[in-house]
Formats: C-alpha cells, sequence, structure tokens
C-alpha cells in the first residue's frame, strides 16, 4: 500500500463517509456556488462530525507569556538590515564595541551620616565601593534598613529580598579583595521592577491573582546586572498588570508628598529610588510607565530605543513597545546603568546592539536641538548658555495606535481562556471601574485579524512621517514628552530635572519637588541625549534635592 492509500484510508476512518462521497459533496457543493468548507453540511450531514474530529485532532499549543508573535517589530522603519548599513557607515566595527565608562576616584571624606551616604549617586558610591572606602556589605544594609523603614509609608516594596542582596554584597567585596572590579555597578544596590522573574521569589505582576506566582528564573536584564556586580535588594512595586500605581497592598505614595501616588506602573522603582531606600532601579514603559512616575518623583531616567534592552524574563503588555531602562538620582548613573543591560539578545528577538558613547563633556553645539511649544524656557536658556544652538521643532505627526489592546489581549488570552475555551460574560451590574479591569484583556478577542493588520500597516506609515519630523534634528526638548506619540514610534526620552517649586498649586495637595522636562531623541540617540541632559546636570544642582520623608 502506498503513501497516498494510507492516507485515504485514515481520511475514511476519520471521517465516517468514503472518501469518493466526500469529494462528491465537494464538488456539488461548489457547484452550487458554495465558498465556505461548512457549505458542505447542506450535503451531507456527516461532514460536521468529520469538522469537529478533525479539530479534536490537532490539540491546541499552549502559550504563555514567552512566545513573541512570528513577526517581530522593529523601530527603525527601514528595517533592521538597512538600520545595521546605516549605523555601519556611520560606526565601521566600533558599532559593536562597549565603551567603559571611567568612574572617577573619591577625594575627601566620606560622609558619616547614612541617609547622606544613601542619596549619593551611584557614580559616586562606585569610587566609594571601588576604593574600599565603604564595602558593599555595610552599604547593602543601609539601604536594606531604609526600605524596611519605608516601605510601610510608601508601599514602594513587593518582596525585600535580604539573604539574596547579603550573599551578592558579600560576593562583591570578595571579588574585589581579590582584585577583580566588575565596573561601575560592583556591589551597588538596586531595585527590579516586580514585572521580571527573579529566581527564588515571587513575581506577582502587581496582581492579587498572581500575589504567590513563582517564576524561577533570572530575568536576562537581572542577569546582566549580576555579572555587572550590582546587587539586587527588592522586587519593587507595580500597578496592577503594569497599570497605574495601586496593586493589590494599596496605591505606592509619592516620597515627595505622601498623599499622593507615585504614578505610573513603574510606580515602586520611581517611589524607592526618590526616597533613597535603592541606589537605582529599573523600570518598565509600554506607554509612560517610566517617563511619569521619574517625572512624579523628580528623578532622572531613560526610556531607551526600542528594542535596545531585553525584556526576557518580563511580564508581556505589548511585543512591539514594551522598554526596560534605568530610573536613578542622575543622568550619568542612567549612562552607567544602561551601558551594563543594552545590547542583542538571542532571549529578546527585537533586540539589536547599537553604539552608545557617554561623554561627560559634550560639545553642545554640535547637536542639532529642537524644541517644542511647551518645553520649559528656563531650561532652553541654561543649554543655550551652554554652547546649544536650538531651532522650534519641525510640525509632530498625531497618530496613536489601538494595538496595544490586541497586544496585552494576547499576552494573557491564556488566563483570561484556559484551553482556548470563550470566557463567561462579564456580569453587567459591576461598577465600571471592576468591568474595566475585568475586561482589560479580553477586549482584544473582539478584534479582527483584518483589523489588526491594517492598523500595523498604518503605523509604519505614521513611524516614517515622525521620521521625517526629526529630520535635521537628533533630539528635542518637550514639556509633555509627546508619550503616546514617541511610544508608538519607538523614540528614546531621558527626564532630566530643571528647576525646583510647586507643582499642581491650584490643588488640595500641592507638592513642591524638582520639576522635570523631557528630551526625546531620534532613534537610537540614545547617547546623545543623556549627554545633553548631562551636560545640563553639570552646571544645576536640582537633581540633587531630596525628599523629607515622615518618621514611622
Amino acid at each position: 500500500m502506498d503513501r497516498r492509500q494510507m492516507m485515504g484510508e485514515k481520511n475514511e476512518t476519520r471521517s465516517g463517509i468514503e472518501r469518493r462521497d466526500f469529494l462528491m459533496a465537494a464538488a456539488a457543493a461548489a457547484a452550487a456556488g458554495a465558498v465556505h468548507p461548512l457549505a458542505l453540511e447542506a450535503t451531507d450531514p456527516a461532514f460536521p462530525r468529520w469538522i469537529e474530529q478533525e479539530q479534536e485532532a490537532a490539540s491546541p499549543i499552549q502559550l504563555g507569556q514567552g512566545e513573541h508573535p512570528a513577526l517581530v517589530f522593529q523601530a527603525y522603519p527601514g528595517g533592521t538590515g538597512s538600520l545595521m548599513e546605516k549605523l555601519w557607515r556611520e560606526h565601521g566595527p566600533r558599532m559593536f564595541d562597549r565603551p567603559a565608562i571611567r568612574v572617577r576616584p573619591w577625594r575627601g571624606a566620606v560622609p558619616t551620616n547614612e541617609e547622606d551616604i544613601a542619596f549619593l549617586p551611584v557614580h559616586r558610591l562606585s569610587a566609594l565601593v571601588r576604593s574600599r572606602r565603604i564595602s558593599s556589605v555595610d552599604l547593602t544594609e543601609i539601604y536594606l534598613d531604609r526600605i524596611k523603614r519605608y516601605d510601610p509609608i510608601l508601599l514602594c516594596a513587593v518582596t525585600i529580598l535580604e539573604d539574596r542582596a547579603r550573599e551578592e554584597a558579600q560576593q562583591a567585596d570578595i571579588d574585589l579583595r581579590s582584585g577583580n572590579w566588575r565596573g561601575p555597578l560592583h556591589g551597588i544596590p538596586y531595585g527590579v521592577k516586580d514585572l521580571f522573574s527573579v529566581t527564588g521569589a515571587r513575581t506577582t505582576w502587581g496582581s492579587a491573582e498572581f500575589e504567590n506566582q513563582v517564576i524561577n528564573e533570572d530575568a536576562e536584564l537581572v542577569v546582566r546586572l549580576r555579572e555587572a556586580g550590582a546587587v539586587l535588594i527588592a522586587k519593587l512595586a507595580t500597578g496592577e498588570f503594569a497599570s497605574g500605581d495601586r496593586w493589590f497592598r494599596g496605591r505606592t505614595k509619592n516620597p515627595w508628598n505622601v498623599q499622593e501616588g507615585s504614578s505610573g506602573s513603574s510606580a515602586g522603582p520611581g517611589s524607592a529610588t526618590a526616597a533613597g531606600c535603592v541606589a537605582f532601579s529599573i523600570g518598565t514603559e509600554t506607554r509612560g510607565s517610566i517617563v511619569s512616575p521619574s517625572r512624579r518623583n523628580g528623578l532622572s531616567a531613560l526610556r531607551p530605543t526600542f528594542g535596545r534592552v531585553s525584556r526576557y524574563g518580563g511580564m508581556v503588555l505589548s511585543w512591539s513597545m514594551d522598554k526596560a531602562g534605568p530610573m536613578c538620582r542622575t543622568i550619568e548613573d542612567c549612562a552607567l546603568v544602561f551601558n551594563e543591560i543594552h545590547g542583542a539578545s538571542e532571549q529578546d528577538p527585537a533586540t539589536i546592539t547599537a553604539p552608545f558613547v557617554f561623554d561627560r563633556r559634550p560639545d553642545l553645539g554640535s547637536y542639532r536641538i529642537g524644541f517644542t511649544d511647551d518645553a520649559p524656557e528656563s531650561f532652553l536658556e541654561k543649554l543655550s548658555d551652554l554652547g546649544a544652538n536650538l531651532k522650534e521643532m519641525n510640525e509632530l505627526p498625531e497618530f496613536r495606535s489601538d494595538q496595544l489592546g490586541a497586544d496585552s489581549a494576547a499576552a494573557f488570552d491564556y488566563h483570561v481562556a484556559p484551553g482556548g475555551v470563550e470566557p463567561e460574560p462579564i456580569p453587567q451590574d459591576l461598577e465600571e471601574g471592576e468591568a474595566r479591569r475585568r475586561g482589560r484583556f479580553r477586549r482584544g478577542r473582539d478584534a479582527r485579524a483584518m483589523d489588526y493588520v491594517n492598523g500595523q500597516r498604518r503605523r509604519l506609515i505614521f513611524m516614517k512621517r515622525m521620521q521625517e519630523a526629526m529630520d535635521g534634528f537628533d533630539m528635542f526638548v518637550s514639556g509633555s514628552g509627546e508619550v503616546g506619540l514617541t511610544n508608538d514610534t519607538g523614540h528614546p526620552a531621558t527626564i532630566v530635572q530643571y528647576d525646583f517649586g510647586v507643582r499642581n498649586p491650584d490643588s488640595e495637595t500641592p507638592t513642591t519637588m524638582p520639576l522635570t522636562t523631557t528630551i526625546v531623541g531620534d532613534l537610537f540617540a540614545d547617547d546623545k541625549i543623556l549627554n545633553v541632559a548631562h551636560a545640563f546636570q553639570s552646571v544645576t544642582d536640582w537633581h540633587l534635592r531630596r525628599p523629607t520623608l515622615p518618621d514611622m
């Protein structure tokens, strides 16, 4: 018996009808003008049973958070190939270099007050640790004490990793005594947003539904930071499923005014870093969750170009928008952290390696800097004093894609509809907020595939228009940051403090804190926007202000 005969027998057995009769039924349906296979039901009552058996024979492939779509989003409209060629023309083989950022040595006396130490920038702490003026163990204990003291007020931490932190700090000190200094983050305590998995720790995604979830694997950026010698002390709070600053313990507070929230889903990293509970933190952004809490908490931060930092081991909200980046006290700190975590990863196919060269003394006159109408005048004036040539920004396109709802629905569909079973309808009597919460990951099931694909096509057209708007500019200063626009296109942004004053003076709870603005860069110009922001911070001290926290 040949292979075709065997296949014929198999089909006859599984369908319950003769292959000949099946073909005749198909021909009859075609002659009648039928265009859908289910039209065969009209010619043979056994056909639906055949369809059902065929469906049952192919069990569904289980999907979780780790399986990305086959089509991977690339921020550069021309595609990865043309981007690599462009970078090669501009940088040659150096495009893959990762130049070390030198840490200036510590000069003078070491602070004796633990709070003064806790609020030192990373690059200053690094100088202390490297010169062994303070041990990583002692530094870690300072931050552990602070986060345990202030977390009951701020609700900034999900899990404090005391045992792991002490082990990593001890190893950092042993390595240093042996002459093995791993770089500027060696021995520096930090926290990571609780969207990322950490071996032996809960990964709750801010939801009571996953309060006890343990994913026994370190996210890739956690691995990279460990290899750089950094000490992980806490999983920091995120709004439920990366939305807002409310999670199952309550609302994460702003250390500048504990009567208000920390904002954005990177609320825990924002609050903990501003309060001096960690030396730096890692946040994520899909549509504003690094920018917003950094602005609210008066931090320096970098939301990198899409594709520069691996998201492997992190909760998916949108495969084409999710980004991870540093939230710190200074721009220089952001550069130190980013230099250790950026670069291509086989575990995240959206990532690429692109040049990153941090320059502490940039020639601002060599950069093409634009500004929008809402850019703060005092910030622009200072840049001008530093030699920047400023020009009003080209008109920016207006567009907002709708792929986030479908992406997030697909990422969580295995939970909403386990085994592909259609979920029960949402009860009609729910209050609006609860109905919205329950329906968040279900709306995508109503989206048509054609509409989603065409939406992506329109997004590409929009990205090309954004590229045209950026023509002639390396970056632009924006009061708002154009958060929606630049997240759709994948452009980088950095937050920088430019003044100190009352925010929201007409509200019931006016807040006195550093005022911030946003520098948005051209694609993969992450280093350029940090260089400009650092030049500003080198002649100002707004970023060194710190909040007064209430005692327990």
